[in-house]
C-alpha cells in the first residue's frame, strides 16, 4: 500500500458541507478498489482540494475520484514523510 496526494482544481465557493459530502461519497465506495481516504483539504478561493489517502495504485485513487464524480490526473505518491 502507497501513500497518496491528490489534487482537484474547481471547487471555488465550496463549503465545508459541501467538502464533507465529496469526501463521504469516496469513502462510500473506497473499499471496491481497496483505497483509504484519510483526509481531505479545502481552499475554497483558489479552489483547490488535497485528498490524502492509503490505496494500492496511483490509478485505484484515481478510479474511485472519478466514479464518485469528482475526477482528478493529480495524484502523487509521496512515500517520504517527516513530521
Amino acid at each position: 500500500m502507497g501513500t497518496f496526494m491528490d489534487v482537484h482544481s474547481g471547487f471555488v465557493g465550496v463549503t465545508a458541507d459541501q467538502l464533507k459530502e465529496a469526501h463521504e461519497a469516496d469513502q462510500a465506495i473506497e473499499a471496491e478498489e481497496g483505497v483509504h481516504f484519510e483526509r481531505a483539504w479545502l481552499d475554497p478561493e483558489s479552489g483547490k482540494v488535497f485528498c490524502l489517502s492509503t490505496a494500492p495504485s496511483r490509478e485505484a485513487v484515481m478510479r474511485i475520484h472519478e466514479r464518485a464524480g469528482h475526477p482528478t490526473t493529480e495524484v502523487y505518491e509521496v512515500p517520504i514523510q517527516v513530521a
